[in-house]
């Protein structure tokens, strides 16, 4: 079993005790001081992390009916030395995850742009073969390398939208 090191840091402290998935992410995002993670992708995380030490018996799952939350308390079975054992660095991993989908996205954005490009030209090419049909010729051919090359993009396009929509239904 591996937990964040950032939640051992966190939940290892005495004083803190009987707290929500909330307040982990709250003091998780202020120590790791990255303005880029997504609270929503790192609530689910932690919960998921908290989640461990309730089957490993470290912490207990108390429902709460007023607020409709649930909050975690630290059971006899609670062991620091051991919980710095199981630390790791997951922030790294969560930070890499961030990256990537930003360069994903940036790259979609990209393919999205030339895309508009290149549609722009193959109706320019029909425009001017229309208005200059002895052309026919010279224009056939460029008219059909613009048009590959839309297929091409859409492609590039397909594959990043498909891996983006992926990894949003493995974070739900």
């Amino acid at each position: 079993m591996k937990i964040d090191n950032l939640v051992v840091q966190i939940i290892k402290a005495p004083n803190f005790n009987n707290f929500t998935t909330s307040d982990v992410r709250s003091a998780y995002i202020a120590i790791s001081k990255d303005p880029f993670l997504d609270p929503v992708i790192i609530r689910r995380k932690l919960y998921a992390e908290l989640l461990k030490l309730v089957k490993k018996g470290w912490l207990r799952k108390q429902l709460s009916n007023k607020r409709k939350g649930t909050r975690f308390i630290k059971t006899e079975l609670f062991d620091v030395q051991k919980l710095i054992v199981y630390a790791t660095d997951n922030y790294q991993q969560i930070k890499l995850c961030d990256e990537i989908k930003k360069s994903l996205t940036t790259k979609l954005n990209h393919y999205k742009a030339e895309l508009l490009l290149n549609l722009g030209e193959t109706e320019a090419y029909k425009e001017l073969y229309d208005e200059f049909p002895e052309l026919v010729t010279e224009i056939q051919s460029k008219y059909n390398q613009a048009r590959d090359n839309n297929t091409k993009i859409l492609g590039k396009i397909k594959a990043i939208e498909s891996l983006i929509n992926q990894e949003k239904q493995q974070n739900t």
